[in-house]
């Protein structure tokens, strides 16, 4: 009896196995690989110029929108967009933004993650600007092959750093939390606190993992300035945040990362994009992160779509594909090309290149499909028919032209850049 149970059971996990995968089965040719980057990279060679706006008021450099609605400067639009064109031979947009983004930093360390013609937009609490600031540095000076242009910001970026410390850090764990999801910038994530009554806050998954990244980006900048000591320190500091996440938000049982609350010390059990967060970074062991990706990713049942990945699991109860946060935002499910780059990217780390393919031709062919159709793209998709969700096609310019979004959509690109010529942007820090 206990042999034929567990010949059922092995049975069932087969089938399981064979749901988890079938949408990515289909293998995708070489000759259609190629087809699709080819008219990919025409289509971005329209719309990548429109990021780009001249230096003006306050913006002292040229600076990097989400072309379309947006007209300010953002912390992470600018970080990715800034990076595509680092891809492109072009780092001295992401030197732009970093340097735009420094000049907003006060006495304190707190820099505003929206900056304006006028002035820095302060919004969101004490924790605006993401932890990127490090990062895009960073990229931006090994494609300028130089460093020396940091020098004169490099104690600005250290009181960034102690502000994030003082103001977001939990000091019982050492992690890192966002005071409200709206911070993390995706914008109604269910896995985080998104409404101003509830008083909760969680340790976080993409919080901690981007600190680290931080980290670690110092850690190389001090050390090309000549500061060995105190790239040491970072090297420490970032060490320290990888083992706190991996001691407090990995749940070993349903091997996932999960986000923790701060009071209760419990995981809040909602599988979303930025749980996969320290995989982008190999926080999770090579064995833990292919579980994660095969139980979650890849999962037809959880975050996995005919037309890409979900932001938020299709069993959450809170599962949607409605345009609800006004002007255009929704992360309980619709697919966000820059969770996709980063899922890309993570498939990449563990081992899974054929969903690597999977995924850069889906997105690829649909948003050719959405530039066909509207002359620009969108700025997520309904994961279940792959339909253009926001911004919606009311919202036009003086001419009625449909207004569209470009942003980090530009990073669909890079996959296929890696994939096909062999150049990949994964953003890793050395």
């Amino acid at each position: 009896m206990k042999i034929l149970k567990c010949m059922i059971g092995a049975v069932s996990l087969l089938i399981a196995a064979s749901s988890v995968n079938d949408v990515a089965a289909q293998t995708v040719s070489q000759n259609d690989m190629k087809k699709t980057y080819e008219e990919l990279k025409t289509v971005f060679d329209v719309l990548s110029p429109r990021t780009i706006h001249p230096a003006e008021g306050y913006l002292k450099y040229p600076y990097l929108i989400p072309a379309g609605f947006y007209t300010q400067m953002w912390d992470w639009d600018g970080f990715f967009i800034g990076n595509y064109f680092c891809s492109k031979g072009k780092p001295e947009y992401l030197k732009y933004w970093a340097l735009n983004l420094i000049e907003g930093v006060d006495s304190k360390g707190y820099v505003s993650g929206c900056a304006t013609t006028k002035g820095p937009r302060p919004i969101f609490g004490d924790f605006s600007m993401k932890p990127f600031l490090a990062q895009g540095v960073l990229f931006a000076s090994k494609g300028l092959n130089d460093y020396q242009w940091i020098r004169p910001y490099y104690d600005k970026l250290k009181l960034t750093l102690r502000y994030r410390e003082e103001t977001q850090r939990d000091e019982k764990t050492g992690l890192y939390f966002w005071q409200i999801a709206m911070q993390s910038g995706a914008d109604n994530n269910v896995a985080l606190n998104y409404f101003t009554e509830d008083k909760r806050s969680f340790l976080a998954c993409d919080a901690s993992t981007l600190q680290v990244r931080e980290y670690e980006a110092m850690a190389v900048i001090a050390r090309q300035l000549g500061n060995t000591d105190e790239s040491a320190q970072f090297e420490l500091k970032a060490q320290k945040l990888k083992d706190a996440i991996n001691k407090y938000l990995w749940c070993d049982e349903d091997k996932t990362y999960y986000n923790v609350d701060r009071e209760t010390g419990t995981f809040y059990k909602r599988v979303s994009y930025s749980n996969f967060w320290p995989l982008f970074d190999r926080i999770a062991t090579k064995a833990n992160g292919q579980a994660m990706i095969r139980h979650y990713l890849i999962n037809t049942k959880q975050l996995k779509s005919p037309y890409g990945f979900r932001s938020l699991s299709v069993q959450d109860p809170d599962y949607n594909n409605r345009n609800i946060i006004k002007p255009f935002s929704n992360w309980q499910g619709p697919i966000w090309m820059v969770a996709n780059y980063v899922d890309a990217i993570i498939l990449k780390h563990y081992g899974f290149d054929k969903e690597v393919e999977w995924v850069a031709y889906t997105l690829g062919k649909m948003l050719i499909s959405d530039y066909k159709k509207y002359g620009s793209l969108h700025e997520s998709y309904n994961a279940e028919n792959g339909a253009p969700l926001a911004p919606a096609d009311t919202y036009v310019d003086e001419n009625g032209k449909f207004i569209g979004f470009v942003s980090w959509n530009l990073c669909v690109e890079n996959i296929f850049q890696g994939l096909i010529d062999g150049r990949w942007m994964t953003l890793e820090i050395k």
